[in-house]
């Protein structure tokens, strides 16, 4: 089997779902209740309005590239032609552990459930269970891979659906059990800001997190059948979804739920659906929150196994990474991620709600960066364009308001670092991803440089 090629076998309802639900997860479901908790329900209701934001103007920056040159490597790629090599290897070994600290965030959360369904079973073992089996399906050819990652991602939509449609039906009085919700009266009760602004910044932080992994639809790009066709309509109502999805299910929650109740283990989606008497809510919400992490850690699997191919191709990452299954996936990626996503077996040592929030919280500023080095490289793509003259005009898809757009996402995304930076429970995760930047330039220098003297 060739070392070189990957199968393009996606179509453009895979590439939307597994945008949506390498975004869905774990962060979602349940880091909403501890976020909730800390910044009141107008706070929560901002901040995943200002992430949604975020999220889209890096989508829309993404979009212009990924559609002009569809290749695996997506915007590490990327950041390595329009910006410099050196951004392009930075991008790429940050992304990855973005990448697998979500995977591990997710994990522990599936593992967290799991094991209060079967009492006698601690989370740690739940978490080796399902690194095997997230490895083993990525092992399949990529096809497989998009179809598994629709219908997943297609169970979690059909649950945020339902419970939209139940806590409307409570906002408006129609279920007997709460009555009618007295107005604005959660946003406004204990002020804006209950707990003050700081805990805001930390709330934005998470945000953020909840929101990352949109992007993976470029990654996706390289093995679409039609790449400009599928990743243009794939990319337009991805933003779209995820925003009424996130920002329409974050204002139920804040007007229904007490915010001073909320917590990760106890997800708003649940307590909702539960004093609402919908039957066997607890235990079905439960199972759609599993599968959401199982499909973002799925798509976690794929997006690193194919960004370690793609900067093995440029002599950024080992050579190993280049060779492929006879399913065309490079395997070695898949084994290398399954063991880095081990993280989440800490829970044995330490409780799982503390590493599940330890770990969705870390993964912030290398996220922040990621989005960042995607809005500096699409300026670098614009002077690419023009060295090259390419006119604009003759792009299929066009960015809007460029560089309103690109500016926008390197300004938000510092905001965020800098607000990481205020708040010292925080300030440890900003020196860490300062110290990842210093330790990936030292290795540039020393190892991949020296590739291309």
């Amino acid at each position: 089997m060739s070392d070189n090629q990957l199968n393009r076998g996606m179509k453009s309802r895979h590439l939307t779902m597994i945008a949506i639900g390498g975004t869905i997860s774990a962060s979602f479901f349940m880091g909403i209740g501890d976020i909730l908790h800390q910044v009141g329900p107008f706070g929560t209701l901002i901040g995943y309005l200002i992430g949604g934001c975020v999220m889209f103007i890096a989508l829309v920056s993404l979009a212009e590239m990924a559609v002009f040159m569809p290749i695996s490597g997506s915007f590490q790629a990327y950041a390595t032609k329009f910006i410099s090599p050196l951004a392009g290897f930075c991008t790429g070994w940050l992304y990855l552990i973005n990448w697998i600290t979500a995977a591990a965030a997710s994990i522990t959360a599936a593992s967290i459930i799991m094991s209060s369904w079967f009492v006698t079973t601690e989370p740690w073992v739940w978490s080796l269970i399902f690194i095997a089996l997230v490895c083993v399906l990525n092992f399949f050819p990529v096809k497989a891979y998009g179809e598994l990652e629709f219908w997943f991602a297609g169970v979690k939509i059909l649950a945020i659906i339902a419970f939209i449609f139940v806590a409307t039906a409570i906002v408006f009085g129609l279920v007997p059990e709460y009555g009618a919700i007295g107005g604005f009266s959660n946003f406004t009760s204990h002020g804006l800001f209950p707990n003050g602004l700081t805990p805001f910044m930390y709330g934005i932080v998470i945000i953020v997190c909840t929101y990352q992994g949109a992007e993976l639809v470029g990654i996706a790009a390289g093995e679409s059948e039609d790449p400009e066709k599928n990743i243009r309509k794939a990319i337009k109502s991805v933003g779209v979804r995820i925003l009424l999805f996130f920002v329409l299910s974050v204002f139920l929650i804040s007007m229904i739920t007490p915010w001073d109740k909320s917590s990760v283990t106890n997800s708003p989606f649940i307590t909702v659906l539960q004093q609402a008497k919908i039957p066997y809510a607890h235990i079905v919400m439960q199972a759609v929150i599993v599968v959401s992490c199982l499909s973002a850690v799925n798509s976690a699997f794929y997006a690193c196994a194919r960004l370690l191919w793609s900067m093995a191709h440029s002599h950024q990452a080992p050579q190993i990474y280049k060779k492929v299954n006879k399913n065309d996936v490079p395997f070695y990626g898949v084994i290398v991620t399954a063991a880095l996503s081990g993280l989440c077996l800490a829970s044995k040592f330490v409780g799982a709600e503390k590493v599940f929030m330890l770990i969705i919280s870390s993964s912030g500023m290398v996220g922040c960066v990621i989005w960042l080095m995607i809005s500096w490289s699409h300026f670098g793509f614009r002077k690419y364009l023009v060295a090259e003259n390419i006119s604009v005009k003759s792009l299929t898809f066009k960015s809007f308001g460029y560089p309103i757009i690109p500016t926008l996402g390197i300004i938000f995304n510092l905001l965020v670092i800098l607000g990481m930076l205020i708040d010292p429970d925080q300030r440890m995760v900003v020196y860490s991803g300062i110290i990842l930047i210093i330790f990936f330039v030292s290795v540039y220098q020393i190892w991949f440089k020296r590739h291309h003297v």
